[in-house]
């Protein structure tokens, strides 16, 4: 059984890692960097070690490192949370041949979903659509130009290997193609190591909707609903709901037996997400699977009342599901605002010192931070300070719930996006279900 995790991560994900743990009588292991030292996730944790200096490199995805940590503490697993190493198949497999428990799926999985292009092949196995493609990495401009003209303009030039909107470029016509097919592939290599890119349809008016599953390593899978993420900026997420609205009940039950038949097909042993595009014709296409807990998590425990990361640690520890696909019900509607210390018009990121802040409350209220009244908002890492989410009986009251809880953060010392948010949960496009994934490129919030 585990009994000591190790949280190969950092701020409020970290956090809400140590929490589930100490519910579940388990130790916990918090890492840092030199930036980090008085984090809370370090004040939290049943121990914390020192993994290097503020350079993600060095620190977070410093594998010796962390690696040595595991050993000195003596813990039996590894939880990776999202971003850094949560989806790299090299330290999966590392844990698992020293005999340390990796929370999450095996590193063949972790490995084979991680590849968007073999993604792709596995899911249409199943008959689940894609995305109209390529079938292969294109290496040469001149190829990917005539497989672009094939499919038609506009196309999405995306990185193979990558996720989190690095390497992706749009492309109208055939004559930026060629430069924007090259700066993709530099980007590419430089994010994640190889130049390898292919090449989709991109829609103009598509929603992205993702569903989260679920499976154990006795071949049960299941779906915890459908989520909408088509809040975005430059393809980073910064508002989410659940469930997806202003979307069929015909069209919700294809989207979420196509994630459940893709994820059963590869076999997934724990948890993750199928990434879909919808599209205003009722169609879907598979984007993506991500082998990893979400950030965006919290809206679908809101309206299933699971605990996912307790789900992450039981499945990792051997145990079946607790529940087959009929125990899972569906309660009303959960929004939520990713709050970033970013200037709220610019998005340009604002490090520095937090003098004061007052978190909402109340009834339907969650806050998911790692943020307290001195605590200093390093430069190295993502701007992220924290999650507000609210859960309703229907959209409206979810809507007006976070104008409250809005109004009720304070923050003061840094810039953050809570005017941001404010400004879209008064925004009449957003009430009415007008949005897109290009929605924030087109228009004034």
């Amino acid at each position: 059984m585990i009994h000591k995790v190790l949280i190969a991560n950092r701020g409020e994900i970290a956090v809400r890692i140590i929490r589930t743990c100490r519910e579940m009588g388990i130790k916990t292991v918090a890492i840092y960097s030199t930036a980090d030292k008085g984090a809370a996730h370090v004040r939290m944790a049943d121990q914390a070690v020192c993994v290097g200096p503020p350079a993600s490199a060095e620190s977070y995805l410093n594998v010796p490192s962390i690696l040595s940590a595991i050993e000195i503490t003596d813990a039996d697993s590894v939880h990776p949370g999202y971003g850094f190493l949560a989806e790299n198949p090299a330290f999966a497999e590392i844990c698992e041949n020293y005999g340390v428990k990796f929370i999450g799926p095996s590193s063949e999985i972790i490995r084979a979903m991680g590849d968007k292009i073999e993604a792709r092949r596995a899911v249409q196995k199943v008959k689940v659509p894609v995305v109209p493609g390529s079938d292969e990495a294109i290496t040469e401009e001149e190829e990917g130009l005539r497989i672009s003209k094939e499919i038609g303009f506009p196309v999405i030039i995306k990185a193979a290997a990558g996720g989190g909107g690095r390497g992706m470029k749009i492309v109208h016509s055939p004559a930026s193609f060629i430069n924007a097919f090259l700066t993709s592939q530099s980007e590419a290599l430089s994010a994640f190591g190889v130049p390898d890119v292919y090449i989709e349809k991109y829609f103009e008016h598509s929603r992205h909707v993702e569903v989260q599953v679920m499976g154990d390593r006795f071949g049960s899978v299941v779906h915890l609903g459908d989520r909408d993420c088509s809040v975005q900026r430059r393809h980073q997420k910064l508002i989410e709901e659940a469930p997806a609205p202003f979307v069929s009940a015909r069209i919700r039950n294809r989207i979420l037996k196509a994630a459940v038949d893709a994820a059963t097909a590869v076999g997934y042993n724990n948890v993750g997400t199928i990434e879909f595009l919808y599209v205003p014709d009722g169609e879907f296409y598979f984007l993506e699977m991500n082998t990893r807990i979400q950030v965006e998590h919290p809206v679908t425990e809101a309206i299933t009342g699971v605990d996912i990361v307790r789900e992450q640690i039981r499945i990792a520890d051997g145990k079946k599901l607790r529940f087959e696909q009929k125990d899972i019900h569906f309660h009303g509607h959960a929004i939520e605002c990713r709050i970033n210390a970013e200037d709220p018009e610019t998005f340009v990121p604002s490090p520095g010192t937090i003098r004061s802040c007052l978190f909402p409350g109340g009834f339907g209220v969650r806050m998911d931070t790692a943020v307290y009244p001195g605590y200093t908002v390093p430069p190295t890492y993502d701007s992220l300070l924290g999650k507000l989410i609210v859960h309703g009986e229907d959209r409206n009251e979810a809507i007006m719930r976070m104008r409250r809880a809005l109004d009720e953060l304070w923050i003061d010392g840094v810039k953050t996006t809570t005017e941001f948010h404010k400004k879209m949960m008064g925004n009449s496009d957003f009430a009415e279900g007008r949005l897109w994934t290009n929605f924030l490129a087109k228009s004034r919030v």
